[in-house]
Order: C-alpha cells, then sequence, then structure tokens
C-alpha cells in the first residue's frame, strides 16, 4: 500500500486518548470526575503525546447506565459542570493543539428524554414512531422472546398504552427507530449542533445496531448475545451521518463495532460515504500470542479498502485492562505493538500507567450489567492515579468506586522522572511515532511469527523501522535479515545496541529497531 502524505488529516497522523468522565479528575469533591477537574490534567496529555481527547458521554442522564442513557443531546449534565466549562476545555485542548470528541448514544435514548416521554403518552402522539412498539403477543407476553444486553426481555410492557418497546439495553434506555426520517433528522441536527460549538468529531455508540433485523420480528427466539443488528439499512444511515460531517473541516466519525474484519470492512464504505474508522477490537478480543496475531494483523491490513485507514485499540470502558489480561510485562510489550502498528491508536485513560483492574466489593459495585449477572465493567473504570495519596490525587472525598491496588508504583507522579517506567515508555514511543513519518503514516509489512516472536516493518521513504516483539515469557532469537540499531525497548539498558541479521530478546521484550540507510 502506498505511503500516506504527510498532509493527511489529523486522525491519520493522531493518537486518540479515551476518558471515563467520572474517573479522571475531580475538582469538587464529590467524588466524581468533573471537566474542569479534567482541564486541570491536560499539561499531562500534551507532555504524553495526544492529539485527540474521545470523553465518555456528558450529556444530562439518569446515569441507569451512566451516560449511557441520553435525557438530552444538547446540553451538558451538572455532574460534570456546564457549557462554560466544556467551553473553556474546548479552548484550552486548542491552544494545546489537540480537539474533542465526544461519545454520541444514537441508538437509544433514556426513557426520561423528552421524545420518549412524548412517545410513551399515547398511540396517536406524533413522536409515538420515533420508537420501537409492538402489540403483545397472542398469549399477552412480549412479542417475542429476544433478550436484551443486560439480561432479560428486551420488550417492556406499557401499562397507560397497552403495547411492549424495544429496548437493546436495559429498560431505561428504550431503542430509536432508525426507519423514521425524522428521527434521523433529529439526530443530524445533534450532530451539526456540537460540530458548530467546536467539538472535532464523534465516537458512535453501537452504531451497527442503529438498523435493527429479527429482534423485532414476532415469535423469535431468545438469542444468547442479546444484541443483533449490522442490517443492510445501517450503511445509508451512516452515508447521511458522513455527509453531514463533511459539511465540517475534517470532522472525524468513529464507530463501535463488535464485528469480525470480513464485516467491518462494509462499515468504511465504498466512495468516502462510511466511517472514517470503524472500531478495530481485535487486539481486544483474541489470544495474545504471537501465531494467533501475526495473522489477523496481515489479514486486517489486506482486507482494508483502498482508502481505508486502519486504527488499534487495546482496551475501553467496556472490556477489562490489557495489564489485568496479559500482565504487566506483556502490557509494555502491547504498548510497543499499539503505537508502531500502521493506523489510528486509541489508548484508554490510565493504561500509560499500566492500570490494572481493581476488585470492586459487592457493597460498592455501581455497573448495571454486574449487577443484573454479567461482567461487572467497574474493575476497568476505576479513578485515575496522578499520586501516591489515598485517593491517588483524583479527588479530595470519597470517590466513586476504589481506587485499586498498587497505588504506590501505578501512578503518575511515581513514573514521571522513572527512566524504565510503563508512563516513560509512552513518552518515548509517541515522541518517535511524531517525529518519524515512517511510525506514523508510513507502509506496513508483515514478517510474520517465529515461535513467540512477531515482527513487522514500517518504512516511508529512504527510513524503514523493524518491531519485534516477544509475546512469550523466555528469551528468544529470531533471524530478521537486516542490520540496525535498537532505538526503543521495554527494557531498560537494551536500547542503541546494534542488530546484524538476527536480533536477541529478553523474555518479554519488544525492540524497535532503526534499520540501517541502504540494507
Amino acid at each position: 500500500m502506498s505511503d500516506v502524505h504527510e498532509g493527511a488529516s489529523w486522525w491519520r497522523r493522531g493518537v486518540i486518548y479515551q476518558i471515563y468522565p467520572r474517573s479522571f479528575q475531580d475538582s469538587d469533591g464529590d467524588g466524581i470526575g468533573d471537566l474542569a477537574g479534567l482541564r486541570r490534567r491536560l499539561d499531562h496529555l500534551q507532555w504524553l503525546g495526544i492529539d485527540a481527547v474521545w470523553l465518555s458521554p456528558i450529556f444530562p442522564s439518569p446515569m441507569a447506565d451512566f451516560g449511557y442513557d441520553v435525557a438530552d443531546y444538547n446540553a451538558v449534565d451538572p455532574m460534570f459542570g456546564s457549557f462554560g466549562d466544556l467551553d473553556e476545555l474546548i479552548a484550552e485542548l486548542d491552544r494545546r493543539g489537540m480537539r474533542l470528541l465526544l461519545d454520541l448514544v444514537p441508538n437509544h435514548t433514556s426513557d426520561r428524554h423528552p421524545w420518549f416521554l412524548e412517545s410513551r403518552s399515547s398511540r396517536d402522539n406524533p413522536r409515538r414512531d420515533w420508537y420501537i412498539w409492538r402489540d403483545p403477543a397472542p398469549d399477552g407476553g412480549p412479542p417475542n422472546e429476544w433478550q436484551s444486553a443486560f439480561k432479560g426481555s428486551a420488550w417492556e410492557w406499557d401499562e397507560h398504552t397497552g403495547q411492549y418497546y424495544f429496548h437493546a439495553f436495559l429498560k431505561e434506555q428504550p431503542d430509536l427507530d432508525w426507519r423514521n426520517p425524522q428521527v434521523r433528522a433529529a439526530m443530524h441536527d445533534v450532530l451539526r449542533f456540537w460540530l458548530q460549538r467546536g467539538v472535532a468529531g464523534f465516537r458512535i455508540d453501537v452504531i451497527w445496531l442503529l438498523a435493527k433485523g429479527v429482534e423485532l420480528e414476532p415469535g423469535q427466539p431468545a438469542q444468547e448475545d442479546g444484541i443483533g443488528g449490522d442490517q443492510p439499512a445501517v450503511h445509508a444511515y451512516i452515508a447521511e451521518l458522513r455527509a453531514l460531517a463533511g459539511e465540517f473541516d475534517d470532522a472525524l466519525l468513529v464507530g463501535e463495532l463488535y464485528l469480525e474484519p470480513e464485516r467491518l470492512m462494509a462499515y468504511y464504505g465504498t466512495r468516502g460515504e462510511g466511517l472514517q474508522l470503524p472500531f478495530n477490537f481485535q487486539l481486544v478480543e483474541q489470544p495474545w500470542d504471537a501465531q494467533t496475531l501475526s495473522p489477523i494483523i496481515a489479514r486486517y491490513e489486506e482486507l482494508l479498502p483502498q482508502a481505508g485507514w486502519p486504527n488499534w485499540v487495546l482496551g475501553n470502558h467496556d472490556k477489562p485492562r490489557i495489564a489485568s489480561r496479559v500482565g504487566a510485562r506483556q502490557a509494555r510489550v502491547a504498548a510497543v505493538m499499539l503505537l508502531t502498528l500502521r493506523g489510528t491508536p486509541t489508548i484508554y485513560y490510565g493504561d500509560e500507567i499500566g492500570m490494572v483492574d481493581a476488585e470492586v466489593p459487592a457493597d460498592l459495585q455501581r455497573d448495571p450489567q454486574g449487577l443484573r449477572g454479567g461482567a461487572s465493567r467497574d474493575p476497568q473504570r476505576t479513578p485515575m492515579r496522578w499520586d501516591g495519596s489515598a485517593t491517588g490525587g483524583f479527588t479530595d472525598g470519597t470517590p466513586w468506586l476504589p481506587i485499586g491496588p498498587s497505588l504506590a508504583t501505578i501512578n503518575v507522579e511515581a513514573q514521571r522522572e522513572d527512566r524504565g517506567s510503563m508512563l516513560t515508555l509512552h513518552r518515548s514511543l509517541l515522541e518517535l511515532r511524531r517525529r518519524e513519518p515512517a511510525l506514523n503514516v508510513g507502509r506496513f509489512q508483515s514478517l510474520g511469527a517465529d515461535g513467540d516472536v512477531l515482527a513487522y516493518e514500517r518504512s516511508f521513504e529512504e527510513t524503514t523501522f523493524l518491531v519485534v516483539l516477544n509475546l512469550g515469557s523466555s528469551p528468544a532469537r529470531t533471524e530478521v535479515g537486516r542490520s540496525g540499531r535498537v532505538v526503543v525497548s521495554t527494557h531498560v539498558g537494551r536500547e542503541d545496541r546494534l542488530v546484524v541479521g538476527e536480533v536477541d530478546l529478553s523474555a518479554d521484550e519488544a525492540v524497535v529497531i532503526r534499520v540501517d540507510p541502504g540494507d
């Protein structure tokens, strides 16, 4: 694939950092993070080398699902601050050369959103068909056995109007009916409102669910995952969103899509009418070993449409943290992989210091998914650690979730001046990535896997880097057929060594090698 010009869109060159706002920085002592607190911590993001902040929902919400149940798309929840706080945040980001992405939740609203209150008020309300209503089954029960993602029926009975409404998630999150052009027009107005306010784009929640399928048909049996979606009509909806985004300067649409790569590629579109970045979760979902990851990375690159740009992520607010999944040593290897693969990386807050999932006692659990018998997401949503104090510098009050283990070493203050820390490794990688087009917009060439070792090349014009990662817990030697010098290693003191034809790796070591010119 050809090189991408250095003048390419900011999101092709940039690095995105996801912030779960409840957990980043509290400014008023209530134990919940807010916009004013986030603004205080922008120096950290600038120092680290971040280009854009993706902020999980900050809209007014009853918080049945902590902001993913939106009661007003065009406002800021007082819990997080005000419009003024958001405007100041956007301005401060801009001064630092960074951008803001908001988390848009268009599949469903809160059951307290004015649209739904009108919809359920009567069968002949003008907004009745903004949501999905069905008559009972012949026995009076739900229209079918389809299950919600949070367990239990996906249908909720409404006594007042004598029908059921559909909810893919909580009953407090009724699904909008995107077949209705009025719904789509209203959501377009939401995007336009925020883009005009200075937001650079959106991460769009569960976008593959906007078009419904068999889950709405009578008599459907219960489904194990309770999700559905990925229907052909969704691409027309996305094309409308992309056209709207095109009215603004390089506005970015990132889509949440838990689909295998072959199905994921359709969401790029064929003529620039799809998402710029359909999220690629393979590093989150696949086993962490070289023999598995090498071919899926190569396959993903092969499947990309001609104008498609890759993206990679190791974790998010819904999945266990990378350091808990693969261990602290391999988390360092994973950081090298994330920040040297071709494409746009997204870093989940706290991963840059190696945060792990915290044990949350039953009486302190908050996640509705966990409280209903699913896997709790509380452990990966615990507060950011800024220092080694009792509350990690996150709050002067009682944090909304426990801080978690190993606070003395897993915090920003302890790691910032430590040459061997996870934080320093991230900053070094981000500096190198920004400085070197080969690691930023350059070509990718898979070199396959040799035992536990995975390798690939990144190149731009006459510059080539070789990335070699030992995903095993034993030392390894692998032939690379190139000569050069190590510029980054996960192991302190092993930088700057020469490589001639083969590379020796310690256990759990990853290296970035600058290949000698002309080799």
